[in-house]
């Protein structure tokens, strides 16, 4: 199967199929500290935040999902409109397909004819980096899409469940290490879904990573997306469940700013305003999403987005004014209570 198959096939089966996670993101976890006396008007809320020296309206990165087949196009599209009108970073999908195929660099690259102003991150995956990307393909990773920082995103377990998938990882952190070396902007490690914990936290930002998004369990599982495609012959169903629950990576990961300078995105799960503040008072600096995001695409479009993103919005400045916060840089542990 071609590479651009397997991306379609990925976009179809996360809007429509069950393979989310059994276990939970661990959000539920906690709830909020009710503030029934609030000297705070909702819509003055501030609910701006800061990613990598750059500020935005919302703590929300539109994780990664598509590029490299020809429906791509019109999905990034659309996500590069949303995040050029409401201030949002954004992230393409994997490279790799036009890094080995320049007829599909146009997939990529469409997303700055509808975001010449928006923060837009480049992709590839860790295992590809494996012996040392040239540096003619690190500039076209680049320039390509005019990247404002590049993310290396790890995926052990898909590649293992997927047929097509690379099953070698020997060398994956030599290649982040000569990536770092030689990208030009910042760059982001991010795992699939299964979670970054602390211990590999700290070796990446060793090794000089500006920002880690966690990627936890419970959202979408990526080996069970690779299970259910209708071509894999030997699905390992065993592994559907696999990975650390998302609070779990931002406890492990937070207290790390001790140490390294860094910012922190949590996600992997992330479904609603709710998971978005309470991920930032455990610690993180942003919240990602992507399901939600390519699900309101297939449904409705670009005003499905844009539904979505004005709703969010709103949740969370109800959450804030519910919490006495006038603005995010108020938000802390304290306004958490476990249950």
């Amino acid at each position: 199967m071609s590479i651009q198959e397997r991306k379609k096939d990925h976009v179809d089966l996360t809007a429509y199929s069950d393979v989310f996670y059994r276990k939970s993101t661990g959000f539920e976890r906690y709830d909020f500290l009710h503030d029934a006396l609030p000297e705070v008007n909702p819509e003055e809320v501030d609910l701006s935040a800061s990613l990598l020296g750059r500020s935005f309206s919302l703590p929300l990165f539109i994780s990664s999902m598509t590029g490299g087949y020809t429906e791509a196009g019109s999905v990034n599209s659309i996500i590069a409109k949303i995040c050029q009108e409401y201030n949002l970073p954004f992230g393409v999908g994997s490279q790799r397909a036009m890094l080995e195929d320049e007829s599909q660099i146009e997939s990529f690259s469409i997303v700055r004819d509808h975001a010449p102003d928006a923060f837009v991150a480049a992709n590839i995956g860790g295992a590809q980096l494996i012996g040392g990307m040239n540096s003619d393909k690190i500039d076209l990773l680049i320039s390509s899409i005019r990247a404002n920082a590049v993310i290396i995103h790890l995926n052990p377990l898909q590649e293992l469940m997927q047929p097509e998938g690379d099953h070698n990882f020997e060398g994956v952190e030599k290649g982040i290490e000569h990536l770092i070396a030689n990208s030009s902007v910042p760059v982001i490690v991010k795992e699939t879904g299964a979670g970054i914990s602390g211990t590999v936290a700290r070796r990446l930002l060793a090794m000089g990573v500006d920002c880690i998004d966690v990627a936890g369990a419970g959202g979408t599982s990526w080996a069970k997306v690779e299970n259910l495609r209708d071509r894999q012959k030997k699905p390992m169903h065993q592994f559907d469940d696999w990975g650390i629950p998302t609070v779990d990576c931002i406890t492990q990961t937070a207290p790390l700013k001790d140490e390294f300078r860094f910012d922190l995105i949590a996600s992997g799960g992330i479904r609603s305003s709710f998971d978005v503040v309470k991920a930032l008072a455990l610690g993180a600096d942003f919240a990602a999403t992507a399901q939600p995001i390519i699900h309101a695409i297939k449904e409705d479009g670009e005003a499905g987005v844009e539904k979505l993103i004005g709703k969010w919005q709103r949740d969370m400045q109800f959450i804030l004014a519910l919490l006495g916060c006038k603005s995010l840089n108020e938000i802390h542990s304290g306004l958490l209570r476990k249950v």
